[in-house]
């Protein structure tokens, strides 16, 4: 029976724009978090593309990749994940070739098929709103091949990205990405934070049709969750209402920055959002170093899983950060 204690724990950004703050201060606050983070030892920090969405400020996710990785030193810095839909390979082996060539060895890849974004915003990305299920294999298959070895002749060769061999994983929310990761023997992450019904299957679905690989003999998987911790339950239940309320605002279609916590969360949705928003949030563990541990560990018994990978959407950046320095003592003491 896997035990937190001996998980590696990770930590999952989407750089919140939160209510009356600034993106330089997003992003500001993601360079202070990945170096708090990795002072206490979190295995690795990813960062996840999303455009069009008032609360997130990683759209350029390559980009602030980069920044993160200067400052810091020895976590393995990633994406978690890189719309492949919305790009051409070429250019993801470029810029990841990029980014390893300057941190090498501390580089992930991580790749999604949806498009992070609504249909207005992927047509601007000039996306192919294609069948995905055929698509994204191909896609998937042409960047693999830019960052193996060239063969003799090829006349393509992403420079930088070329032999590289970055650590791809392939993330989803179902089924699909989980039985292609498994045929391909890659690793693979799952969205449990946004889509917890589904996780139990995509996991089995993963682990039933895996095929080792050169790059993994046996299935690795790594499941998103949601943590708030405080010093007290109270206050972590009134800081985790923040992220109730933003995705109360995604199912009106109402996107905004993060919202500033409130105690009066039952005032703001009826009986029937509440609900939506509380199912959908369903894999969030919120509360102290005393009630924290039963909860995420009956999680971790369900899924198996090799390692979590935290979101915490708090609209203090302190807060935030003392809720990850809270998840990691309770997990490794």
């Amino acid at each position: 029976m896997p035990q937190l204690s001996d998980l590696p724990l990770s930590v999952l950004d989407l750089c919140p724009i939160t209510e009356g703050g600034t993106i330089a201060q997003a992003l500001h606050n993601t360079l202070e978090l990945a170096q708090h983070a990795e002072a206490l030892g979190y295995n690795r920090y990813w960062l996840a593309e999303h455009h069009n969405i008032p609360s997130v400020a990683s759209s350029a996710t390559a980009v602030v990749i980069g920044q993160v990785a200067a400052a810091t030193r020895r976590m393995r810095i990633g994406s978690g994940g890189i719309m492949l839909p919305n790009h051409a390979p070429l250019v993801i082996a470029e810029q990841f070739g990029t980014l390893e060539s300057l941190f090498p060895g501390r580089i992930d890849l991580g790749l999604g098929r949806a498009p992070g974004s609504d249909q207005l915003t992927a047509r601007a990305l000039r996306r192919h709103l294609g069948d995905e299920d055929t698509a994204f294999p191909q896609q998937l298959e042409e960047l693999r091949h830019y960052l193996s070895e060239p063969v003799p002749g090829q006349k393509l060769i992403a420079i930088p990205g070329a032999g590289l061999h970055i650590p791809i994983w392939l993330l989803g929310s179902a089924g699909f990405s989980a039985q292609l990761a498994g045929q391909l023997g890659l690793p693979f992450a799952f969205a449990a934070q946004f889509a917890p019904d589904n996780a139990l299957r995509a996991l089995a679905i993963y682990r039933q049709s895996f095929v080792p690989s050169g790059v993994l003999d046996k299935p690795y998987a790594m499941v998103g969750i949601n943590v708030v911790a405080a010093d007290s339950d109270e206050e972590a239940h009134y800081l985790a209402t923040s992220h109730q309320q933003a995705f109360l605002h995604l199912i009106r279609g109402k996107p905004t920055a993060l919202p500033a916590p409130t105690h009066h969360i039952d005032s703001l949705w009826l009986p029937h959002e509440r609900a939506a928003v509380n199912g959908q949030l369903r894999a969030t563990f919120v509360g102290t170093r005393e009630s924290l541990p039963a909860q995420i560990d009956d999680f971790l018994q369900q899924t198996q899983a090799d390692e979590f990978i935290v979101n915490s959407a708090i609209h203090d950046p302190a807060a935030r950060r003392h809720s990850y320095t809270l998840l990691k003592r309770l997990a490794h003491g």
